[in-house]
């Protein structure tokens, strides 16, 4: 009932930033889809791509997929610089393919740097607003005055200008060239004719040289000192950052919670995430000598170290594993550190505090 794709351009004019949302498993650009994203055009420096789901395919056909649409994109969006693609598995749940999480994590940091600096550039991007605004301007009254120049003072009026019309991309050609305008610059040309057909061209204004004037020296010399003002400004204000929703309380992002990988794994489970493998970790516990079901320090070390990892990792091990800080493990807290131990090697990173789903069940209600 109404022109979505006109109501999307209402709203890109006034936005800070655009996402624009595939697939990955089911990459298909819709007739409406282009539609939409040519609606946004003028717009490609607000634009991000989020390539969503990609945990679902293999690294290979990922690879594929991310050239698809790439080539897709580029005959929908005609612009120099190549928009920025995030790939990932933007949820809680734990990836189905596992092998490409590192890329995930980082692609996830970068968006949620990218959405976390808009508050920073908010003055730059009125000012980019007002270049746009004022270039879109100037070229309007050449347009206009180009119209008014061809019209006949007596006869033949409506002729002419439905002539003028039908032939406004030579006159935008024309103007172009004459002026060394930028392609990007001219309003969308079968709008303009469309607002045209209702217009008595014979009412337009003449071409005044010094109102242009004052815009050139305007876009030439009053818009570069207030970018500099500008970014001095906001260097010297205190960082600001997104906030509310899914932003609020977190320093790294809304994204990938729960994963299941690393030490995140097990976070959604109700048992302990330890104990699957803890039979085997109790074989190896019991044959360091335990004096009433505790090992010292130094017997678990010489269990610890087989691992090859340094020292200081294997310190930050033991502080995490070692709940109670008695100096000695149990067999719970010894199946915690080698849980983390295997954390390490397979690539993760240690938390700085252990999360509430690692502690083990006896020893939840210490912490507490």
């Amino acid at each position: 009932g109404y022109d979505f794709a006109a109501v999307l351009e209402w709203f890109a004019e006034r936005v800070d930033r655009i996402i624009l949302l595939f697939d990955a498993h089911k990459l298909d650009i819709s007739d409406e889809f282009s539609e939409v994203i040519k609606a946004l055009k003028n717009h490609e420096d607000k634009m991000r791509v989020v390539l969503n789901k990609a945990d679902q395919i293999e690294t290979q056909q990922l690879m594929r997929v991310y050239g698809a649409l790439m080539w897709s994109l580029g005959k929908i969006v005609n612009t120099p610089e190549v928009i920025r693609v995030y790939i990932g598995s933007f949820w809680s749940h734990p990836l189905l393919i596992p092998d490409n999480r590192k890329l995930f994590e980082a692609e996830e940091q970068d968006l949620f740097r990218d959405i976390q600096s808009l508050p920073r550039n908010a003055a730059l991007r009125k000012l980019n607003d007002l270049i746009k605004r004022a270039r879109l301007a100037k070229v309007h009254a050449y347009i206009i005055s180009s119209l008014k120049k061809e019209m006949p003072s007596m006869f033949g009026k409506d002729n002419k200008k439905k002539e003028l019309v039908n032939n406004l991309g030579e006159i935008y050609a024309r103007i172009e060239r004459e002026h060394q305008i930028s392609p990007g610059d001219f309003p969308n040309l079968r709008k303009m004719q469309d607002q045209l057909q209702a217009q008595d061209f014979s009412k337009f204004q003449p071409l005044k040289s010094k109102l242009l004037e004052t815009v050139e020296d305007m876009l030439a010399n009053d818009i570069a000192q207030l970018m500099v003002l500008v970014r001095q400004e906001e260097s010297q204000r205190p960082t600001q950052m997104v906030k509310g929703g899914a932003f609020e309380g977190t320093l790294h992002g809304p994204f990938g919670h729960g994963y299941g990988e690393g030490a995140g794994e097990g976070i959604d489970d109700a048992e302990w995430v330890v104990a699957r493998d803890k039979p085997m970790y109790d074989e190896i516990f019991y044959t360091l000598s335990p004096v009433d079901g505790k090992i010292t320090g130094a017997n678990a070390k010489k269990e610890m170290v087989r691992s090859k990892l340094p020292n200081t990792v294997l310190g930050k091990i033991w502080k995490l594993a070692d709940i109670d800080k008695d100096g000695m493990l149990d067999d719970e807290e010894f199946a915690l550190a080698n849980h983390l131990i295997k954390v390490k090697l397979e690539g993760h990173e240690l938390p700085n505090e252990l999360p509430s789903h690692l502690l083990p069940p006896s020893k939840r209600k210490i912490t507490e």
